[in-house]
């Protein structure tokens, strides 16, 4: 082990040389590094992740991430596919955050789980399941329709995926300057250097490539959050502004106007970033 990332998940490297995140009870608590001779100490492994997710090992429940590993174990038996690695943390994350919203009775409004059905079908019922799940692991009530973007998690995780159009292909290819970009619309209105590294930069970074899939596929949201924007862009105005600067830098050079769906999650992203850097 060379690293602790707390008392049971650790960074390690295994004997061919692969670096990995390992979790076991108790394996951060000897002084780092050490050797792990006793292999039966390790319940799980996880390889190929992004460091930027390392953060989120720190700040995640350790049931929720326990949740989302066997989860993502059970979910593999239903798609024919191959799954990000980094599925782990993004989909840990965004329960997480779902329980933490259900437990505030904060709702934030998802396409209805009928009409992803109909685009992906095993996808959907993977996330009805889970759904399902998360209510009896961690006895919330959460609306049904919060199906949905579990489901566009998977969507969004898999590999070798033949159905992109050369728009969404464009956007890709134009993903990095994207992105450089709108964060730096946030670093110069809100006057702060945005620690790329950071996990909640990785949070915006997952936000913005989904936004451009959907746009690319012509899969945008358009619900009608109106009400809760207008209440959230209150509490945070110097915030929203970066969201309408955000949204005249797409309506310029994409041709795209965000809805308030999008300008929501946006919102909420931005929200996080900032109070990382201390605002």
């Amino acid at each position: 082990m060379i690293k602790k990332l707390n008392n049971n998940f650790a960074i390690c490297v295994d004997g061919s040389g692969n670096e990995l995140i390992a979790y076991g009870k108790g394996i951060g608590f000897p002084k780092t590094p050490y050797d792990i001779t006793d292999l039966n100490k390790i319940d799980r492994t996880f390889y190929h992740l992004e460091r930027k997710y390392f953060g989120l090992f720190e700040e995640l429940p350790e049931t929720i991430l326990n949740f989302t590993a066997k989860i993502i174990d059970i979910a593999r038996n239903e798609l024919d596919y191959e799954l990000n690695p980094n599925l782990i943390m993004t989909l840990a994350d965004h329960i997480n955050f779902l329980i933490e919203r259900s437990k505030k009775n904060i709702y934030v409004q998802m396409p209805s789980i009928y009409e992803i059905e109909h685009l992906y079908p095993n996808e959907a019922k993977v996330g009805v399941y889970i759904v399902k799940q998360i209510e009896r692991k961690f006895g919330v009530k959460i609306n049904k329709n919060e199906a949905s973007g579990i489901a566009m998690s998977f969507v969004n995780a898999r590999y070798n995926s033949k159905n992109k159009t050369d728009i969404a292909e464009n956007l890709q290819m134009k993903y990095d300057d994207i992105l450089e970009d709108t964060i730096s619309i946030v670093e110069s209105e809100m006057g702060i250097m945005i620690d790329r590294t950071s996990y909640n930069f990785a949070r915006y970074a997952s936000h913005l490539m989904y936004l451009l899939q959907r746009l690319g596929s012509n899969d945008v949201l358009d619900n009608n959050v109106s009400e809760m924007y207008e209440a959230l862009k209150k509490e945070a105005p110097n915030m929203e502004k970066c969201v309408q600067l955000i949204d005249e830098y797409f309506q310029e050079n994409l041709k795209y106007t965000l809805y308030s769906e999008e300008k929501l999650y946006l919102l909420l992203h931005i929200n996080r970033i900032c109070l990382r850097e201390g605002l």
